[in-house]
């Protein structure tokens, strides 16, 4: 019998190849046959890849979208962190009277616009129209607010208008003024003139009509003509007052 020729080696060998189709090249195509980068995501078909196709620990967090992973078990709670400064949280209302209507506690009047007050002591001409006041605290490292609050149920200058609305300086006495206040006893700054007052725990606070004039107590009996044109006003300690010791009269 005669050998095939070459020429039939070579057709019988492409028939082989053209008959196994894509499991041949599959069969025969590995991961060095491939570039690197080179399969994208079109490539892959949806819903093909399943676990055992991913390295495990190969996925991160900030694969999956918010709300897919699970909450952990909440941990242990820390321990407490230091209870956070004081806030604003002292404060008296001193009426025209120069007496405290209300207040957050431990406030006391020393000497109050030209009336004698708990210090029993007569009022210094130098602190006339003034009111000075006790904190029972050092406060130097306090910050002091003072703002005058309206008392339009009280006619001040006889013009018969209290609703704020007239025009003209101090025409408006129940609603208007000027105010300021400080600590006692600060260096270079400033000095308290009543006996016993001049220390870190005294504060001032000077209310003024709207010119800068001191205020009157007016006539005793009162007089329509001569009114009290003190004013009422607030006061705020802020910061720190742990240094606080309440008075124990």
């Amino acid at each position: 019998m005669r050998l095939p020729s070459p020429s039939m080696f070579v057709s019988i060998a492409a028939l082989v190849v053209a008959a196994s189709g894509t499991s041949y090249a599959v069969a025969t195509i590995g991961s060095a046959d491939i570039r690197n980068g080179s399969i994208l995501p079109v490539d892959i078909k949806d819903n093909r890849l399943k676990t055992n196709d991913i390295m495990d620990g190969g996925l991160l967090a900030r694969d999956f979208r918010e709300g897919q992973l699970p909450q952990g078990a909440q941990g242990v709670p820390g321990v407490q962190g230091p209870a956070g400064a004081d806030g604003a949280g002292r404060w008296l209302l001193v009426d025209r009277n120069g007496a405290i209507v209300a207040q957050s506690g431990g406030f006391e009047i020393h000497t109050a616009y030209d009336i004698v007050n708990n210090s029993g002591a007569p009022v210094p001409a130098g602190a006339l129209g003034n009111v000075y006041i006790e904190s029972n605290e050092d406060l130097s490292n306090n910050g002091i607010v003072v703002s005058i609050a309206l008392q339009n149920q009280f006619e001040q200058n006889n013009n018969a208008n209290v609703n704020g609305r007239a025009l003209g300086p101090d025409a408006n006495p129940e609603f208007s003024g000027e105010i300021t206040g400080s600590q006692c006893a600060v260096a270079g700054a400033v000095a308290c003139a009543p006996a016993g007052a001049n220390m870190p725990e005294y504060l001032v606070v000077s209310p003024r009509m709207s010119d800068g004039s001191v205020t009157q107590t007016g006539a005793i009996p009162a007089d329509p003509a001569n009114p009290n044109t003190h004013k009422r006003f607030y006061v705020i300690i802020t910061g720190d007052s742990s240094d606080f010791v309440a008075p124990t009269n």
